[in-house]
């Protein structure tokens, strides 16, 4: 498909937003393109590719098997077959869903109105029906079994097996309208671009005082009780700077077992049960005992740590507790920090399979001078995959020299290298603050990576992908000043870029610092203007840019900017979704939920794809934070539990 592909800037006041009409490039392996070492021979694919040279020559071993005579139909199979090199084979081959054995072929099922109408004038499942139908072909990937659930193993003809040429597309072809990949055969190309209206602001209402990290599902209505939080963990996690309670995650079938998971610091020196082994280790080239201390702290005094609790104490429906104990049931993982900044710490739970992700920065000390985000020796500088469900014996734990209760999953891409860390799911990473799987395409992985001196980038996290840090910041090269842990050349890296990302200068046009928040793609009917956007801020970014406004019903009045009429949100910390896809902002200040801009001019302005004719007030999450206890009796809100941070804001990134 010659499919089209915006991404539009719309700065505002501590808020960006960017608009993925279109597909990111992925293979179907979950692993992000790369630029083969040996060009393809048989697939003449360039630049980044999904295919090895080995790959290559497998195609063109299952092309010869086929044993077509007719030219046309050759061609057209060649190059179905080569489509799997496709730097978009993802979409194309439907990873999000049941995986296809062949790639949705372009046909001309676009409605007569749709913006993209002029982009499916090649029917091309068309044409191959029409070059292919009386063709005999052996071994056809279309047909691995006829109607009858027998297999075919001998020649065969599309027409032995579909009735019309509609049956034929009905079942393999793909229409661009909802702006899905399809393959046209060649490759896919998303170079066309339209021009489109940003939304006029974002309108939001405030919903809670306080300052909150985190936002997570539990399974049901939860009680907000300030007075008898939900989990206190204050006499275990060391709060200070950077360090603090850093994420929850309720395990996906928490309802039924009631295991939810913390990540958090601790100091050695309070609480003995924060032992961890240091991750300052001669495998990267790093001796503890060579470290100085920073503000005051011994390297490794502090930890990261991950403990699972259990909401099972007093109940067989986890769902309905309002409050557990802080006893761990097990340690899932501890990890020494010789540095005190950069700690990532977010926990959440994929969407394809229940493996636990952590989010782990390079601990800190300017440009990362001991190379951890590039040794995969190392932890540090990563994203982590582990398997909490299935747990090593005390014997397998010894022997995989692991750092907690859990597996590594075996298709993690490097669990078969003995010599390097089998729980790395990415690498090259400095400070990754806050991840997010898009809920409607859970193959595509966001995060949000804080840089050093000039760049913040947002980057689509793949399986095995090296993202630079400290070879690049963002697309640039950096140049360490001090690099005790040896350097990584650009040439023996395949660095994978930001999808977008900003200079410090476009945030900030002083001397203050940048730092980005990673939020959410935005798929809600509240706001049909924000539809597809990927929301996410600057934590210090000051300035003028897309305008947002708060409701003029907000169950909370917003604070103002001073010297405006604006709402000032202060440090933006995170963002929430909720089960019915509704985002919230997470802040200094409070919590705010995006609402519907239209209904009584409540924002003071429309957005232009709503119907402002037949608006009924959407629904809208009461205020439980300023009572000793409420509930959050409204369904837009079902699932959620808001978590208070320990975390101390001002110093919350050392850039």
């Amino acid at each position: 498909m010659r499919g089209v592909v915006t991404v539009t800037f719309l700065f505002s006041h501590l808020l960006l937003l960017t608009d993925y009409c279109f597909s990111l490039p992925l293979c179907t392996n979950m692993r992000a393109p790369f630029s083969p070492k040996t060009p393809l021979v048989f697939c003449q694919y360039e630049g980044s590719v999904c295919c090895s040279s080995t790959d290559d020559i497998q195609l063109l071993s299952q092309f010869r098997a086929m044993n077509v005579s007719d030219l046309g139909c050759r061609s057209l199979l060649k190059s179905i077959l080569c489509s799997r090199c496709d730097q978009f084979s993802a979409d194309l081959y439907r990873i999000d869903s049941t995986p296809r054995k062949v790639p949705a072929l372009c046909n001309s099922t676009v409605s007569a109105n749709s913006t993209l109408s002029q982009l499916a004038e090649v029917d091309f499942c068309s044409k191959v029906w029409d070059e292919c139908k009386n063709v005999s072909i052996l071994n056809y990937p279309y047909a691995l079994k006829d109607r009858g659930g027998r297999p075919f193993n001998s020649t065969s003809k599309l027409t032995d097996i579909w009735q019309s040429k509609s049956a034929f597309c009905n079942e393999f072809g793909g229409a661009s309208e909802a702006g899905e990949v399809c393959f046209d055969g060649g490759p896919v190309v998303l170079n066309q671009t339209e021009n489109l209206s940003p939304p006029s602001g974002i309108c939001l209402e405030k919903i809670g005082n306080g300052s909150y990290l985190n936002m997570q599902g539990s399974g049901a209505l939860l009680a907000i009780d300030k007075s008898n939080p939900f989990l206190d963990l204050t006499d275990k996690v060391y709060s200070d700077a950077e360090f603090g309670m850093l994420g929850i995650a309720f395990h996906p079938t928490f309802q039924q077992n009631g295991c939810f998971f913390v990540s958090f610091n601790c100091d050695m020196a309070k609480w003995p049960g924060c032992s961890g082994r240091c991750s300052c280790i001669s495998d990267v080239s790093c001796d503890p005992s060579k470290l100085y201390p920073e503000y005051g702290a011994q390297p490794c005094q502090y930890s990261s740590v991950i403990g699972e609790f259990t909401a099972n104490g007093t109940t067989s429906q986890p769902s309905l507790v309002t409050s557990v104990k802080p006893q761990e049931v097990k340690r899932i993982f501890t990890m020494g920090l010789p540095f005190t900044s950069h700690h990532g710490g977010q926990i959440l739970f994929g969407p394809e399979n229940g493996y636990l992700y952590f989010m782990m920065g390079d601990v800190g000390s300017l440009g990362d001078p001991y190379n951890f985000a590039q040794n995969k020796k190392s932890l540090l500088g990563k994203i982590i995959r582990l398997d909490i469900d299935n747990i090593s014996s005390a014997m397998g734990f010894a022997d995989l020299d692991l750092w907690g209760n859990y597996s590594v999953p075996g298709d993690n891409p490097f669990a078969e290298a003995k010599e390097l860390q089998p729980e790395i799911w990415a690498l090259g990473f400095r400070n990754p603050w806050r991840c997010s799987f898009d809920s409607e395409r859970p193959s595509y992985f966001q995060d949000a990576d804080v840089g050093q001196d000039q760049y913040e980038e947002m980057d689509l996290v793949t399986k095995g992908g090296n993202y630079g840090w400290h070879v690049y910041e963002g697309p640039f090269i950096y140049n360490p000043s001090t690099s005790v842990g040896g350097n990584t050349s650009a040439s023996s890296i395949d660095p994978i870029f930001p999808v977008m990302g900003y200079n410090h200068s476009e945030v900030n046009k002083g001397a203050r610092p940048a730092s980005i928040t990673g939020g959410y793609f935005y798929h809600s009917v509240t706001d049909p203007c924000m539809n597809g956007r990927y929301l996410y801020a600057d934590l210090f970014a000051n300035g003028t840019w897309i305008l947002f406004r708060c409701a003029q019903d907000s169950p909370i009045q917003c604070s103002v900017a001073a010297g405006s009429s604006l709402p000032s949100l202060g440090y933006i910390f995170s963002f929430g979704e909720d089960n019915r896809k509704e985002i919230f902002v997470l802040s200094s200040s409070g919590v705010y939920k995006i609402v519907c801009p239209s209904w009584r001019s409540r924002c003071n302005y429309t957005c232009s794809k709503e119907n402002v004719t037949d608006l009924t007030r959407p629904a809208s999450v009461p205020s439980p934070f300023n009572s000793t206890r409420s509930w959050l009796s409204n369904p837009l809100v079902e699932l959620l539990l808001l978590v208070f941070s320990l975390l101390v804001f001002f110093g919350m990134f050392n850039l």
